[in-house]
């Protein structure tokens, strides 16, 4: 059992390595795209690249066309950064180049002697499959007995040579295919989901991202949306932006507006809350998480819920993938996605400072002055 508990948590340091090096490519190219996109000329029928190709002066649309095509670079490079940093976490500095040629392969799937075939994307989650095997495969091939005179040529040839080639049919053949299907049925049920389901769905998307305040779950949750940004549907980032901002901010409200119901470093936290929470950052509420779980994490899951399906039922898109009120300026349907953080915020806050008031008893929500 206790072995079993220990490869899951290698599992999960292997999957937040890779995430922690793919997000400063996304965030990096979802703005610079949305930037393009919010100077863009509105024209019906008409997609990005057209658009700003009808932009007047010209300084001006080399510009958002140079700003634009640095966008889309940082875009593509995350998935084959997703899947090589977590084959780099996996099996070491040979893992990288078969963990990036199976995130390459994620992103562009096609038939290899059929070139009028469309590619096809297996999106995030091919990525990390890609990734995690080629990690095992090349930890497979690293505890291969090698002649001495062969062994030098090992990490820097035969490894990489072989585990590419593994890696590269598998996931042209055998695995990127159907689980490019799965995405491309998930996607389409997004696509058409409306009412109750799409409220159920901007639910859970809410509470995945407080759940574990950037952890594995979160990440799932927000590397979905961001992967649908890329398939030119941002209805599902809108939900998930301002679930993000809502813990660190209902939490950093509810340490100004009861202060006596907090010590006096969780007031100093409540104000760092406030500020992380301000440009997106669900790591905010993790000091206070930490010191009272039970209490504390059902609060922020149940505000950030609130805040996405506010948005997801206003219908707020967000051309970037982050969150909180740093990217309003991007947003689609600004005054609701406002609203949603609002409506989010003031849940958690409420919600925790009730629970508190209701439970009460713990030691760490004794007030000054009072033990």
């Amino acid at each position: 059992m206790d072995a079993f508990v220990q490869e899951l948590k290698k599992l999960r340091q292997h999957l937040l390595t890779g995430v922690s090096f793919a997000i400063p490519f996304i965030a990096c190219g979802g703005i610079l795209i949305a930037l393009s996109l919010a100077f863009a000329p509105k024209i019906d029928g008409m997609g990005l690249g057209d658009s700003l190709a009808m932009l007047e002066p010209v300084w001006a649309r080399n510009l958002l066309q140079t700003t634009l095509a640095i966008g889309v670079a940082s875009f593509t490079l995350m998935l084959p950064v997703l899947g090589g940093y977590i084959a780099y976490s996996v099996a070491g500095k040979p893992g990288l180049v078969a963990g990036m040629l199976g995130g390459w392969f994620s992103g562009h799937l096609s038939v290899p002697w059929d070139p009028s075939a469309d590619e096809v994307s297996a999106g995030f989650l091919g990525a990390i499959v890609a990734g995690l095997i080629a990690g095992y495969v090349v930890q497979a091939l690293k505890m291969i007995p090698a002649n001495r005179y062969v062994k030098p040529l090992m990490p820097i040839l035969v490894i990489p040579v072989i585990s590419a080639t593994v890696i590269g049919v598998l996931m042209l053949l055998v695995v990127g295919p159907p689980i490019a299907a799965l995405m491309g049925w998930m996607t389409a049920g997004l696509e058409g989901m409306q009412g109750g389901s799409a409220v159920l769905l901007a639910a859970l998307l809410g509470a995945m991202i407080a759940f574990d305040m950037g952890g594995p779950v979160n990440k799932v949750a927000f590397f979905f949306a961001a992967g649908l940004i890329q398939e030119g549907n941002i209805l599902i980032m809108g939900p998930v932006a301002a679930a993000i901002c809502t813990p660190p901010l209902g939490l950093g409200l509810a340490t100004v507006i009861a202060r006596r119901m907090w010590r006096e470093d969780q007031r100093e936290a409540g104000l760092a809350a406030l500020g992380m929470g301000m440009i997106g950052i669900t790591e905010g509420a993790i000091p206070f998480a930490a010191a009272d779980p039970l209490r504390v994490i059902p609060c922020i899951m149940l505000g950030s819920m609130s805040a996405s399906v506010t948005a997801m039922l206003a219908s707020v898109g967000n051309n970037a993938p982050h969150g909180g009120p740093i990217v309003l300026f991007v947003v689609e349907n600004k005054l609701m996605y406002v609203v949603a953080i609002l409506v989010g915020t003031v849940v958690t806050a409420v919600s925790v400072l009730l629970v508190k008031r209701l439970t009460g008893g713990h030691p760490a929500d004794t007030p000054e002055g009072v033990a």
